[in-house]
């Protein structure tokens, strides 16, 4: 790619990385073009060139989004503490972002799509990053996966560290030993 090509590929970059910390910032899911463009140093005509429509922009967005957390999940290593760990820095970051969206779900399309998009994503986070430890048989599978999917939901996050206030290594420690004992129970 030429150096006009890369120019092009860094700003719908910006572009969607403002839309995104916009909406992060704001706990909206909605940021106009205006703010957009603004937030990324371009035209509202220079948005429109590369997303064609806002309807089109905000849904680049939140694939972006959801890019950008899937790499943020990402376990270094293959074993529980650090999918854990890889998790709760997600939390840490963005745990009441997703909170705000979840508590919008029942009354916001937007918010319902993108609560949806999550829900999905952390059920293949889970499939995927304890997939050496989880069951053949497809009804036990699926009941772990349950499991799993609860003792390291954002809910759960929320119960040990806002509720209840304990520092980060208390809650790794309890969603650790939650994991560590499911995965026990499998066999």
């Amino acid at each position: 790619m030429g150096a006009r090509g890369d120019a092009v590929v860094r700003t719908r970059e910006r572009i969607l990385e403002a839309g995104r910390s916009l909406a992060l910032q704001d706990l909206a899911l909605d940021p106009t073009l205006d703010r957009v463009a603004e937030r990324a140093g371009v035209s509202v005509q220079t948005v429109l060139r590369h997303f064609g429509s806002r309807a089109a922009l905000l849904e680049a967005v939140a694939d972006h989004a959801l890019r950008a957390t899937e790499t943020e999940r990402r376990p270094l290593a293959s074993e529980p503490a650090s999918a854990v760990d890889a998790l709760l820095t997600h939390y840490e970051h963005l745990g009441d972002f997703s909170l705000a969206v979840l508590a919008r779900e029942a009354a916001d399309p937007r918010a319902a799509e993108a609560a949806s998009a999550g829900k999905a994503l952390h059920r293949r986070w889970v499939e995927e990053v304890f997939a050496a430890r989880l069951p053949e048989e497809p009804a036990a599978r699926e009941a772990l996966v349950d499991l799993l999917v609860v003792a390291t939901d954002v809910y759960t996050w929320k119960l040990l560290r806002r509720d209840r206030s304990h520092p980060l290594p208390v809650v790794r420690g309890r969603m650790l030993a939650m994991v560590e004992a499911l995965l026990a129970s499998a066999g």
